[in-house]
């Protein structure tokens, strides 16, 4: 039967109900109108499939399935193709436990390197993002499974980010933080995009028809659904107006009665709610296909996928006298809680339950070790003395540290780079007793490295996922060459980060514009410890013969870029080829240079391929009220990291002379150095930005247990017994060294009332009641708790 069929014959109440879950991961089953129930999970690193007492924050078991790389980490492989051999095989892993749809991949912007939820995330460029994404798209749904591009857009900080309002002007949506999204919907295109809990510019993404209408369908010709994050819809009757198609998860029937009576009174049209309803059932229906049948998967198989992955990752940042790989019959010595437990994967919605697990211990069991600290990074001097011990009888001694559970997750924020005291002493101890040490670092974000100049040689494997002590002694001993590059800039210290000084409020404010990154680093010239795109080899390569072309007969934008990449070194191993483009830096403010083509080459010893890139339009163009070139002479640069340029030609562009406007002039966007004043970013943003205090009296829906505590004893009430609540999964225990419980206690008491009661599933009024209450309506309030 055709979707337009099934919708005619179905009630206005059923299409409204059939647009919200029937539980935390199934849509509803109407088996009257034969619409069958289809259930949807997390999977940007592997399949969450929790069988019983299902939650969106990784608490409870779930069923075994291969834990790759997370995406800090798949990202340094800059390999669209390993992208997709994942997606492909965490597609597969959903189609054998009949899931079908895989909640994933995040291609979200890494704004700034304190956020919790950047092991989830690629890059801090959307180009290296966006086709990241797609290859993982376009090879997963090849297996007849849906994807889900998430989270759409503008969700770049844990913090309040239920309700928290994303600020930021046009160009910078559009280049920076949309870009990203639009590569991976045009080239991967998914079965579902995912909207964000947070507003942008004041309007929450599930309401906004601007984003999920004008320009994700019109701009970007999207044909498919788009579903909530869990707990994201706020108002279902402008969510229906915007294309927001599916809220998740279902149980509380959220806005369905005020969604009906706006029909009726002709506020929506029923139009709409068909549109959504029909995408609702053509997901199902297209996932079920790939349902029908028995699945299975070769789990030795996925495992070895995820070692792999693990290799190809890798990024050398340090390697002193050559000092990796270790020779055969070297004396080693490993030190640190990490080389027994690895920090494989981040907390949250993404946590696995990994089909095996192997550590370095299980694979290097006859060499001696040392704890050095314990599993939350704290050390005792009995345990560095150890430590030092062994380092000083060992040719070498090799360090497992970064970043434990309790720094990054889902539902919270670092409050800076640094990396656990504990390791830092452990580092400092043995590097003094031993010069020769090596380090290997997990952790799923950007850290400070103050002992840098002590170690010879660094290995970071970001989070690596089941396989990764396999892969780190393959690295370690060079039966596998690091291969890997920076997706992501690591600054000296987190006070170098541009919006360190103003990140981390409630509502994000975009000062810095579209200088992200490794944008804003190379424009300011300021020092960093390891640049984007920056990693080292235990070979060299070396670039010869660029051509740049114009291909005639299309449009005056398109060139084709060639060179040749020799391995001059003794050892089989790949190179990543980054292409940039420098526009002209003297009219509208730009970055000095902008990724727009990247290349990986597997090259043997002595041997030289040819790497060739396109150039098109939107590779000079900057967003003004639409996309348009400028004119003016255009570097095409290849290199190996965003500043180590070895080859450039200069192309002239004939586009528009677009007027540079008062404001820019002298101002810090044209040399981005030092504090960025509020005045300057309102300029540049065309209005003022007003912080609304918070006040008894107009508290709403949108407002948290944690924010209205403060002002209200029935809050700190509630918020007690939420923490006793919580406990009690954790043996009565109230911890908030605990990440799992810091995560549940955030995304529950920091959440918006009408997120919680979406996701506790609450059919009643108890919160509108409660806000009443707060408000100083007591008698309205308990005349809404009596509402049925």
């Amino acid at each position: 039967m055709e979707y337009k069929d099934i919708i005619q014959q179905m009630s206005l109440e059923d299409k409204i109900a059939l647009c919200s879950g029937a539980d935390f991961f199934h849509t509803k089953e109407m088996k009257h109108y034969g619409i069958p129930e289809m259930m949807m999970c997390d999977g940007p690193h592997g399949l969450r499939k929790q069988e019983d007492k299902a939650d969106n924050l990784g608490v409870n078991q779930s069923v075994p399935a291969t834990s790759f790389p997370t995406a800090a980490a798949t990202a340094c492989s800059w390999d669209t193709e390993l992208l997709g051999k994942i997606g492909a095989a965490i597609a597969k892993e959903a189609a054998a436990n009949k899931v079908g749809v895989v909640l994933g991949p995040g291609v979200c912007i890494k704004r700034n390197p304190v956020c919790g939820r950047n092991f989830e995330y690629f890059s801090e460029d959307p180009y290296l993002a966006g086709k990241l994404g797609a290859g993982f798209i376009r090879e997963a749904q090849k297996k007849g499974v849906g994807t889900s591009l998430k989270h759409f857009a503008c969700n770049n900080q844990e913090y309040k980010r239920f309700s928290s309002d994303s600020i930021l002007d046009e160009r910078t949506l559009r280049e920076i933080y949309l870009t990203g999204f639009e590569i991976a919907v045009k080239e991967g295109n998914p079965a579902t995009v995912m909207c964000a809990y947070n507003k942008i510019n004041g309007t929450y993404c599930s309401d906004s028809k601007e984003l999920l209408n004008d320009i994700l369908r019109k701009d970007w010709s999207y044909k498919g659904l788009v579903v909530t994050d869990w707990g994201a819809m706020h108002n279902r009757i402008e969510g229906f107006q915007a294309g927001c198609d599916l809220s998740m998860p279902g149980g509380s029937s959220y806005m369905e009665k005020e969604t009906l009576e706006a029909v009726k009174n002709g506020r929506l049209k029923e139009e709409l709610i068909d549109l959504c309803a029909s995408r609702v059932i053509s997901m199902i229906t297209n996932a079920l296909k790939a349902l029908g049948k028995n699945i299975s998967y070769d789990i030795e198989g996925h495992h070895e996928l995820a070692r792999i992955a693990a290799e190809q990752s890798a990024v050398l940042l340090k390697n002193d006298n050559d000092i990796l790989p270790l020779k055969s019959g070297c004396e080693i010595g490993l030190i640190g809680y990490m080389a027994k437990e690895i920090r494989y994967q981040g907390a949250g919605s993404s946590h696995i339950n990994p089909t095996k697990l192997v550590n370095v211990t299980d694979v290097i069991c006859n060499v001696p070790y040392e704890e050095g600290c314990d599993s939350a990074g704290n050390t005792t001097q009995e345990l560095l003395d150890r430590a030092v011990a062994l380092a000083e009888r060992v040719e070498i001694p090799v360090i497992f540290a970064g970043l434990t559970e309790q720094y990054e997750s889902e539902g919270f924020d670092r409050k800076d780079m640094k990396m656990p005291e504990g390791h830092n002493r452990m580092i400092s101890a043995v590097a003094k007793a031993n010069p020769n040490t090596v380090i290997v670092l997990m952790c799923g974000s950007v850290v400070e490295v103050p002992w840098i100049d002590k170690v010879k040689a660094v290995l970071y494997m970001a989070l690596p996922g089941q396989a990764g002590g396999e892969a780190i002694v393959n690295l370690l001993y060079g039966k596998m060459v690091p291969c890997g590059k920076l997706a992501e800039t690591w600054p000296v210290k987190y006070e170098d980060c541009v919006n360190a000084s103003y990140y981390g409020n409630k509502d994000a404010q975009y000062r810095e514009g579209i200088y992200v990154g490794y944008r804003y680093y190379d424009k300011s010239e300021l020092e960093v410890r390891f640049p984007f795109g920056y990693g080292l080899s235990y070979t060299k390569f070396h670039y010869t013969n660029l051509s740049v072309e114009p291909v005639r007969g299309q449009d005056d934008y398109q060139f084709k870029i060639t060179l040749d990449v020799t391995n001059t070194g003794t050892l089989e191993a790949a190179e990543i080829v980054q292409l940039y483009v420098a526009a002209p830096q003297d009219g509208i403010y730009r970055p000095v240079r902008e990724l727009k083509g990247f290349k990986k080459l597997f090259l043997k010893p002595g041997e030289t391929k040819k790497a060739d890139f396109m150039l098109d339009e939107r590779s000079f163009a900057i967003w003004q009220d639409g996309w348009r070139v400028l004119n003016g002479n255009y570097n095409i640069q290849v290199g190996s990291n965003s500043r180590n340029i070895t080859l450039e030609k200069t192309v002239m562009i004939t586009g528009e002379v677009i007027k540079t406007p008062e404001w820019q002039k002298s101002s810090w966007y044209e040399k981005p150095i030092g504090a960025i004043q509020k005045l300057e970013w309102e300029k540049l943003l065309g209005r003022k930005v007003v912080e609304k205090p918070l006040k008894k009296g107009e508290f709403t829906m949108e407002n948290s247990i944690v924010e209205m505590k403060k002002y209200s004893i029935l809050m700190k009430i509630m918020y007690k017994a939420v923490e006793r609540t919580v406990a009690k999964g954790f043996d009565g225990k109230i911890d908030y060294n605990n990440s799992t419980f810091r995560m549940m206690m955030s995304s529950s008491t920091d959440s918006s009332l009408s997120s919680m009661k979406i996701n506790g599933g609450m059919r009643n009024y108890i919160f509108e009641g409660l806000l009443e209450m707060v408000n100083g309506h007591y008698l309205l309030g308990i005349k809404y708790m009596l509402k049925k």
